[in-house]
């Protein structure tokens, strides 16, 4: 099931549009092979996950780890080009959906894109499909399909361009099986997002969640209110107590989240060392941690202790803040098949050279006080607003150092570097 921590069933298309299915029609349970699957599934018909509320209208805000080319642009440093007007035609999986928060972002950060959508959980599914009728998410796609599925058994399926598997690995018996599963429906040089569990963060969820087994509670609803009792019974300078008080009470208010995080009858979690022997379980590429600023060394340390921290290869910087920070609870990171180097846009010429696209997650514009993809506040120059709005207003394609700004070219390419640093500006090739 998705773990989202931001913000129908459809057929196939035909003529380019998808086409809506009956209400009453259920796609055919397809048996997975993990020995999890009947029991997990069973959880999420009781909690269906996760327990965002139905809206009218397109989801709030964004994920720019849903938007395909702001994900693509992360991991590569460039996107391919695309015809005058036209979005890019991305073939996407949403491998293990849930109740379809992250579909409904998928289809609206993505459009024209091809979708499919699948869990093993019919009563999350019912969910999924509401939320995408009612926020409008098939006609932004060229298609979406939601199915109920096992991601181990999509043979025939893709390849895709990007497959998000947000908080799914993780809840099967067989995880290294799910994820060479993926990588075999990935294209070459495709994108895997994924979300898993980290031990250090979760020491007190995992001793409650044993508390809880040894009690005898179960998985329902009797074990989701003899969970909640728990921690109005012990006492209040107690450390699970005031750990689930302070960190995850309002999380969890939704019942399905709260069973989610402590009832939930499969579960496996990682350390760093773990992850990346499971990342190459795959013959994958470890392609960057998603949310960046978590493994960034300057968050805990400075002065000397930073710039020694800084010193360190990657790996060990991340070791390094796994062991500073006990409060990491995931893992969220992009995969790729075979390795995809990042452009270096340190040649003013290479970057003047591309074309470009102002990134789609943003709020506010057109302004120079802005949120950026990650929803910070952040502040344009007014030569980077400038260069924007003259890229925006020129034919599509057109080169970033032919925008008429009437700049020397050397200053030119500095704004442009700073708003692809920024991540505001995606270079697109030519």
């Amino acid at each position: 099931m998705n773990k989202c921590l931001q913000r129908g069933w459809f057929g196939r298309a035909n003529g380019g549009r998808a086409m809506k299915s009956s209400p009453h029609h259920r796609p055919a349970f397809v048996t997975a092979s993990d020995g999890a699957t009947p029991v997990v599934s069973a959880f999420y018909d009781r909690f269906p996950y996760p327990g965002d509320p139905l809206q009218d209208g397109p989801p709030p805000g964004y994920n720019w780890r849903w938007c395909v080319d702001s994900a693509r642009c992360f991991v590569a440093g460039v996107l391919p080009a695309r015809s005058a007007g036209a979005p890019r035609p991305w073939q996407i999986l949403d491998a293990g959906c849930g109740t379809g928060v992250s579909t409904d972002y998928l289809a609206h950060l993505n459009p024209g894109s091809a979708i499919l959508a699948v869990d093993i959980s019919a009563g999350t599914l019912e969910v999924a499909r509401e939320r995408a009728r009612r926020s409008g998410a098939a006609a932004q796609a060229s298609t979406l399909r939601i199915e109920q599925r096992s991601l181990l058994d999509l043979a025939g399926e893709g390849p895709f361009d990007y497959i998000n598997s947000v908080g799914v690995l993780h809840h099967l018996r067989e995880p290294e099986a799910g994820l060479a599963a993926l990588a075999a429906l990935l294209k070459p040089g495709g994108i895997l997002h994924l979300f898993l569990y980290a031990d250090g963060g979760r020491w007190e969820i995992h001793r409650t969640q044993r508390a809880l087994g040894v009690l005898g509670v179960g998985h329902g609803d009797e074990g989701l209110r003899l969970g909640r009792s728990l921690f109005e019974t012990l006492p209040p300078t107690n450390r699970l107590r005031c750990h689930h008080e302070q960190r995850w009470a309002m999380d969890t208010a939704a019942a399905a989240n709260f069973a989610d995080m402590y009832l939930h009858p499969q579960e496996t979690s990682y350390n760093l060392e773990r992850l990346m022997r499971f990342v190459a379980s795959a013959d994958l590429q470890f392609a960057g941690f998603s949310n960046p600023e978590v493994w960034d060394p300057a968050r805990l340390l400075k002065g000397e202790l930073l710039e020694r921290a800084q010193a360190l290869p990657a790996a060990q910087q991340w070791a390094l803040i796994e062991d500073l920070d006990p409060d990491i609870s995931h893992f969220e990171f992009f995969l790729t098949k075979g390795a995809v180097e990042p452009r270096d846009w340190s040649s003013d010429g290479a970057l003047l050279a591309m074309s470009g696209e102002r990134n789609r997650c943003l709020w506010g514009w057109p302004s120079q006080a802005l949120l950026n993809s990650d929803m910070a506040p952040l502040d344009l120059s007014s030569d980077g607003l400038a260069l924007l709005q003259a890229l925006e207003a020129a034919p599509a394609g057109t080169p970033i150092g032919a925008l008429a700004l009437g700049w020397e070219p050397q200053h030119q390419a500095a704004v442009a570097r700073q708003l692809v640093a920024q991540r505001v500006l995606l270079p697109v090739m030519l």
